[in-house]
């Protein structure tokens, strides 16, 4: 699965594969603006200083590998524009990235962001709901991470899917402060003696929020900070294609195996609730010019306290006020706006009908053309 590095280009996007080697020269050897959205988890820099220890005594398996250690912050910093410099290239127009990290090094990353051109749309509270206690008491307990979620540009008219994820949130507009556990259990990787296999192995239930919210079924993902694979299982699962950069070759062989067992869901499964923003405009107008409502017919409002008449401009008339669905309604009702798709009804064989039911039968048959 593993591809050389060409740098400058490559002749096609190595779909679903790791690479591996240093993330910087493998983004820089791949296509220009070819990756819809960026999952990195980079390293923490957690200048960590001597072993970590329980109250009985028992050593903490922390993160004190060799690709988490930087002599300075100058040179993490300098890490970070260069990997972050190489990931904007890689995004197209419209494409997006989250960085996810703690106190140690977000801040930085932050603000490293902004200064390569990036926009930042929301930083999102990872507050995990089994946090690791700490065990020398001298500090709170870190209980959360934080997420970046940025566009490439401010210009950029990035992914999002608010109805999907209101859906996954009990129809509840989704916060951005998210409960969720920590990896343990049966969904931590193992390695060949039974040991976790990767000391920061994310939940599969983050990546899948971020992926569900942020991206559409063939979307490529690319995560330059690979691990175990997370970003990877979860864009199988969802129909997403995904990119994994990885130079650890213990880190690649237990992704390689994790993913060898994941199965994409079944493709229906796959659609969500899409955005009513995202739907084609349809003017009231229309109604009108299609016969669908007549010039002279009258049309009720919620609860049928006001009435007021369609004119062949597609605007209405009612109590001597003339202007748009919205602007009668609400100057009826004295408020100050007013949705008039879902307060105005017509009247067929005796039932009273939102004048919405008409808009949403253009909208079928703008679907299937």
């Amino acid at each position: 699965m593993n591809q050389p590095i060409q740098r400058g280009h490559a002749a096609a996007l190595p779909l679903d594969t790791i690479l591996a080697g240093d993330c910087i020269e493998q983004m820089l050897a791949l296509p220009e603006a070819s990756v819809d959205l960026i999952f990195a988890d980079p390293p923490y820099n957690l200048q960590l200083r001597g072993d970590l220890h329980r109250p009985d005594n028992s050593r903490v398996d922390a993160v004190d590998d060799h690709w988490d250690q930087f002599a300075s912050f100058e040179a993490y910093d300098r890490f970070t524009r260069d990997w972050l410099a190489a990931a904007r290239r890689l995004l197209k127009p419209d494409g997006a990235i989250w960085v996810i990290g703690s106190y140690h090094n977000i801040f930085r990353v932050g603000a490293t962001l902004q200064d390569a051109g990036y926009w930042i749309l929301n930083d999102v509270v990872w507050r995990k709901s089994n946090p690791m206690p700490n065990f020398r008491g001298k500090r709170l307990t870190n209980a959360h991470e934080t997420l970046i979620w940025a566009a490439k540009s401010e210009k950029s008219k990035y992914t999002f899917n608010y109805e999907a994820l209101k859906s996954l949130n009990e129809g509840v507009q989704m916060r951005s402060d998210w409960v969720l556990p920590i990896c343990s259990g049966h969904e931590r990787e193992k390695d060949a003696a039974g040991d976790k296999a990767h000391p920061t192995q994310k939940p599969l239930s983050l990546l899948h929020r971020v992926l569900v919210g942020t991206t559409n079924p063939g979307d490529v993902v690319l995560d330059p900070f690979f691990g175990t694979g997370t970003t990877g299982a979860a864009a199988k699962m969802l129909g997403r294609s995904y990119i994994g950069i990885e130079r650890e070759a213990a880190y690649r062989e237990v992704a390689e195996r994790r993913l060898s067992r994941v199965r994409a869901f079944d493709r229906s499964a796959l659609e969500v609730t899409g955005s009513k923003r995202a739907e084609p405009r349809v003017p009231f107008g229309h109604l009108v010019e299609r016969g669908m409502l007549r010039p002279g017919e009258e049309l009720y409002s919620l609860g049928n306290r006001y009435k007021a008449k369609v004119r062949a401009d597609g605007t209405l008339i009612g109590n001597d006020v003339k202007g748009s669905i919205h602007q009668v309604g609400a100057h009826l009702e004295g408020a100050p706006s007013c949705n008039g798709w879902t307060y105005w009804h017509f009247r067929r064989d005796g039932k009273f009908v939102p004048i919405d039911v008409l808009r949403q039968q253009i909208r079928a048959e703008m679907r299937t053309n």
